[in-house]
């Protein structure tokens, strides 16, 4: 192919390939680059659970639940919280289109591409709120039957077909540092070429330049991804009501997530906003394998375990495992350090724990009915979590309380542990196991969580009282922050148009997926309801892709 293209695609994770397909399904042309190794094709959503946020959906309605689009958009909005006039006025028009698209269309869509879905609907951010508070009124994680690849295989799929018409040009290795503006146009990309580098996904990869190149296109798509692997980023924009930064944290993403694509789009006369929203986790762990600098893995847990901060007291109502991200972030803050603590039994992790990421789900990944039976529904945790228990840097596992609270002094020398309160604590909650009726908040959540089929059966587990021995042994796990999304971005309009600082399109540049926010540069506000990154970037790549077409 020649230097010129109709469309120049800046990056190769799902937006990107979202909207590739569709360009190539209308014939355009399309040069596709990354400054990575074609190894890290897919980006990181082939890392991801899977998970999709939908609405009224057949797995929804089997597991008996009665979701609509009222109720999402409730939820949707409260816990956005838009408060920005100015900055948020795209982010709540693609909220709505976005809903639509969830309760609609969207998983028809995947169906016909050959996507689907493990039958079991999880219940991500449960809130604990009021009904008009933050957090998923009902279950609406749908995960995706082959993770991250599953979802993946269809437009990689469509790009490779491109590849064989000569429609799609996958450039590796190739650095955008400035996007080409004439007369106020957006006519192409230049930057450098890398040497070629053989390092596998998420390794790190040389920065020796090689070469330089410059291309001209009538659009140019940036989907670039955010700034998780950017330590330095994350702090400089990290929000002030969420206190300081932390002085370590863990990263959910590898170093190449490094956020320089915005800058890039910035003095091409793009409009950046709200990036000070950002969504990390507080259940990161060490990965004992790590693949990239400072790997860190995210527990997805199940509301049983207790939470306590890094000095042994527990977390307040109702920041429990599973029910507000953000809120407990919040307030681990503001304690001053930079971790805390599950403490649970071997009964929880064996129906509780689930770990982030295709790789840590072999059986869902491999798309094994088999292994899923054998995981899920036998005795004992799954394997990843097995493995993690036994050889992860942030585990304690003891036959009682002394043992327990002697490994986690051990690993985190110089805090004084208050292990009289928390004794005193664990003690208490197990009290108010004798009855069925209890005033202890989290009590209730779990067993009404068990009043959901889909948690009953392979999420939330019976409860029982942690001291007693058969439910044992005693674990206690180090929890970390985990760098991951950006929730803010490029400001586009619905047709993923890039805006400038008057709110005008800037002719010719587009932007998808987490460099716009997942959406007019912030469709979540401040909460995520999960399930809803992906999706952004599903959603977003296909309005960029078919905007363009009818443009061009």
């Amino acid at each position: 192919m020649t230097a010129h293209a109709d469309v120049i695609v800046i990056g190769a994770g799902l937006a990107g390939l979202v909207a590739t397909a569709e360009l190539v399904e209308a014939g355009k042309r399309v040069i596709v680059l990354d400054q990575e190794p074609a190894s890290n094709l897919g980006g990181q959503a082939w890392w991801s659970f899977g998970g999709l946020f939908l609405v009224d959906s057949p797995e929804q309605r089997r597991m008996g639940i009665k979701d609509s689009q009222n109720l999402a958009r409730q939820d949707w909005f409260a816990s956005a919280e838009f408060d920005r006039d100015d900055e948020d006025s795209w982010g709540r028009q693609w909220a709505e289109a976005y809903l639509a698209f969830a309760a609609g269309e969207k998983r028809r869509w995947l169906a016909d591409k050959g996507v689907k879905f493990f039958p079991v609907v999880g219940w991500a951010e449960r809130g604990g709120y009021t009904a008009t508070g933050h957090g998923n009124s009902v279950p609406r994680f749908h995960i995706t039957w082959g993770t991250g690849p599953g979802i993946l295989e269809p437009f990689l799929a469509a790009v490779r077909k491109g590849q064989e018409k000569g429609l799609v040009d996958l450039r590796f290795r190739h650095r955008v540092d400035a996007l080409t503006v004439t007369k106020g146009v957006v006519t192409g990309a230049s930057g450098s070429i890398l040497e070629p580098s053989d390092a596998a996904r998420g390794e790190a990869s040389s920065r020796e330049t090689v070469g330089e190149f410059a291309l001209e296109a009538a659009a140019v798509v940036v989907a670039s991804g955010g700034i998780g692997g950017n330590h330095d980023l994350v702090r400089q924009w990290w929000p002030e009501w969420l206190g300081t930064a932390p002085a370590s944290m863990l990263s959910g993403v590898p170093a190449h997530v490094d956020g320089r694509m915005l800058g890039i789009s910035e003095t091409a006369g793009a409009r950046l906003v709200n990036r000070d929203r950002m969504w990390h986790y507080v259940e990161g762990i060490q990965n004992h394998t790590p693949v990239w600098a400072d790997h860190g893995i995210r527990i997805l847990p199940g509301p049983s375990s207790l939470w306590f901060d890094a000095t042994g007291r527990r977390l307040p109502v109702p920041l429990f495992p599973g029910f507000d991200t953000l809120g407990t972030l919040e307030h681990l803050r503001s304690t001053g350090h930079d971790h805390s603590w599950f403490v649970l039994t071997q009964s929880v992790i064996e129906k509780e724990f689930a770990l982030s990421g295709s790789e840590q789900n072999p059986d869902l990944t491999g798309k094994s009915v088999r292994e899923l039976a054998k995981q899920r529904l036998g005795k004992g945790a799954t394997g990843p979590v097995e493995k993690f228990k036994v050889a992860g840097p942030d585990f304690v596992v003891a036959s009682t309380l002394d043992e327990l609270f002697a490994g986690m002094k051990k690993l985190s020398p110089g805090i004084e542990l208050d292990v009289l309160e928390m004794k005193y604590e664990i003690e208490a909650r197990d009290r108010e196991m004798d009855n069925t009726f209890t005033k202890d908040a989290q009590i209730t959540a779990l067993r009404g969580a068990r009043r959901y089929r889909g948690d009953k059966l392979i999420r939330v587990a019976k409860p029982h009282k942690f001291l007693d021995p058969a439910h044992g042994p005693l674990i206690a796990v180090k929890l970390h922050v985990l760098t991951r999304k950006s929730l803010g971005g490029i400001q586009t309009d619905l047709s993923a148009r890039a805006l400038d600082a008057s709110g005008t399109p800037i002719p010719g540049l587009y932007a998808v997926g987490e460099v716009a926010g997942f959406g007019g540069g912030g469709v979540h506000g401040y909460r995520s309801l999960e399930g809803t990154f992906l999706g952004g970037c599903l959603f977003s790549g296909r309005q960029a892709g078919r905007a363009i077409v009818d443009a061009l």
